[in-house]
C-alpha cells in the first residue's frame, strides 16, 4: 500500500477542498481565526486588491520592508509550482515542515457548520504562520474581489487597490462600478488608501467609501505620479517625497506604475511611524522578484512565462511583445481559464504571433483547447492542439529557432506547469 509523507497528505487533503468551489464570506474564516486565538491581531499589515499588479505591489512592497529590517510576510495567490509559495517569509517560502504544522493547527479549529473552502484554509494557515514566526509585517493580497474575500478579516494599516477591470462577473458583477465596489470593501475606517483606480465609475466609488470611512485617499496621477527616463530609470514624486533615478527589476513599463503604488504606501507608512528609509527602497526596488509575470527564463530561443490571466494583462504582455518581439517569430503556447473574457484576450495577442500552440493546465476550470483553437486558427493559420501543458511547451521550445521567441501565457496555472517542467528539464 501506498504511503505519503505527512506533507504529501496535507496537500492531498487540502485540494479536496477545492470540491466546496468558491463560496465568498467571512464568517468561516472569523470562527476558524477565533479558534487558533486571532494570529492576524499580532502583526501590522497591508491588504492589497485589484485586478492587476497587486502581486508585483506585494512583491515590491516585502522586498522594501525587508530592506528597511523588518520581517515581512507575504500571502499571495496562486501558487505556480509549489503551495509553500503562497506564504513567504522575508521572500522565502515556508518549508514543508511549517506547512504541515499550519494545516494541522487549523485542521483543529472549530469553524462552525460548513467546511471550509481551499482558500479560507490556507488564509488562516498563512496567518498563522505569521504569527508563530513573529514577523513585524504581513503583505496580504485579495483571493477575489475584497469585500467578502476570506482575508478581508484583517485591520490593516495600510490599503491598496491597484486597478478594476471586469472579471470574475459571477462573483463581483458585470460593471467597473460594481466590481470597485467589492474591491472597496477593504477599505477600513481611517486607515489610509493608496491606489491607481483610473476609470471614472470606479473612482467615484472608491472616494465615495473611503469618504464612508473617513479613510483618506491617496490616488496615482493626482497625489503621487512617476515620470520615466530615456535611460530606463523613473522619477517618483509623492505628497512630501522626491526620489530620482529609480529602477525596478520587474520587467515591463506598467511596473513603474506598480513601484509607484508600493512607494506611495511606504511614504504613508513613514508618516505613519515606520522606518523606511530611500536607500531601502532603492535596494528593494531592485531586489523584487515576482515569477511568472513577463519571466524570461532563456536567452535562445528567448522563453518568456506570462500569466497574462485577463484581458487587462494580455493587452500589456501584447504592447510588450509589439515593443520588443517585433524582430522575432513568436510562437504563443495558450491555455486560459473558463471565467475569463478568451476571445479579446486571444484578439489582442494573436496579430502579433506566427505560430498557436493551444493547451490546457490541469485544473478543471480550463478551457477546452478546442475553444481557443477554433478562434485562434482563424487569425493565426500555423495553429495546432497539444493537451498538456509540458509537452506543448516542450514542442514550441524544442522547434523554435535560436533567434525566435516562444511565449507561455494566458493563465498563472499554464505558467506554473511550464516552470514545473523547466524545474526536471532545465534548458541548457
Amino acid at each position: 500500500m501506498e504511503r505519503h509523507d505527512p506533507y504529501t497528505e496535507c496537500l492531498n487533503e487540502m485540494f479536496g477542498l477545492h470540491r466546496f468551489g468558491i463560496i465568498l464570506g467571512l464568517a468561516t474564516i472569523r470562527k476558524m481565526l477565533t479558534s487558533l486565538g486571532d494570529p492576524q491581531k499580532r502583526f501590522a499589515s497591508i491588504h492589497i486588491a485589484g485586478t492587476n499588479g497587486k502581486g508585483s505591489v506585494a512583491a515590491t512592497l516585502s522586498c522594501v520592508l525587508k530592506a528597511a529590517g523588518y520581517r515581512v510576510g507575504r500571502y499571495t495567490s496562486p501558487h505556480l509550482v509549489r503551495f509553500n509559495e503562497r506564504i513567504c517569509i522575508d521572500d522565502t517560502a515556508i518549508s514543508d515542515a511549517e506547512v504541515v504544522e499550519a494545516y494541522r493547527a487549523v485542521k483543529k479549529t472549530d469553524w462552525g457548520s460548513r467546511e471550509p473552502t481551499f482558500f479560507e484554509y490556507t488564509t488562516a494557515m498563512a496567518f498563522h504562520a505569521f504569527a508563530r514566526r513573529g514577523v513585524d509585517w504581513a503583505v496580504v493580497e485579495t483571493g477575489m474581489g475584497g469585500r467578502l474575500d476570506a482575508t478581508n478579516v484583517i485591520r490593516p494599516k495600510l490599503s491598496i487597490i491597484t486597478n478594476v477591470s471586469v472579471e470574475h462577473r459571477r462573483y463581483l458583477g458585470d460593471t467597473i462600478a460594481r466590481i470597485a465596489a467589492e474591491k472597496g470593501g477593504i477599505i477600513k475606517t481611517r486607515v489610509p488608501l493608496v491606489t491607481g483606480v483610473r476609470q471614472k465609475d470606479a473612482v467615484t466609488v472608491i472616494r465615495s467609501i473611503a469618504a464612508e470611512k473617513s479613510a483618506p485617499i491617496f490616488r496615482l496621477g493626482e497625489s503621487f505620479r512617476v515620470r520615466r527616463s530615456p535611460d530606463g530609470t523613473f522619477a517618483y514624486r509623492g505628497m512630501g517625497s522626491v526620489l530620482q533615478g529609480l529602477k525596478t527589476a520587474l520587467v515591463g513599463e506598467h511596473q513603474v506604475e506598480n513601484a509607484a503604488l508600493a512607494l506611495a504606501g511606504c511614504e504613508v507608512l513613514n508618516r505613519k511611524g515606520a522606518a523606511i528609509p530611500d536607500d531601502a527602497i532603492r535596494q528593494g526596488l531592485m531586489l523584487t522578484r515576482w515569477p511568472g509575470r513577463l519571466e524570461l527564463v532563456h536567452p535562445a530561443p528567448l522563453v518568456i512565462l506570462d500569466g497574462a490571466h485577463n484581458f487587462i494583462a494580455a493587452r500589456i504582455l501584447a504592447k510588450y511583445i509589439s515593443k520588443t518581439l517585433s524582430d522575432r517569430k513568436v510562437t504563443l503556447v495558450v491555455g486560459i481559464l473558463d471565467d475569463k473574457p478568451y476571445r479579446s484576450m486571444l484578439e489582442s495577442l494573436l496579430p502579433l504571433i506566427s505560430r498557436v500552440i493551444v493547451t490546457r493546465a490541469r485544473i478543471d476550470r480550463a478551457l477546452p483547447p478546442e475553444t481557443l483553437y477554433a478562434i485562434a486558427k482563424q487569425r493565426v493559420p500555423d495553429t495546432r492542439i497539444i493537451p498538456t501543458v509540458a509537452d506543448a511547451f516542450k514542442h514550441a521550445v524544442e522547434s523554435a529557432g535560436p533567434g525566435d521567441a516562444v511565449v507561455v501565457a494566458g493563465s498563472l496555472y499554464v505558467v506554473g506547469e511550464a516552470k514545473e517542467y523547466l524545474e526536471s528539464h532545465p534548458m541548457g
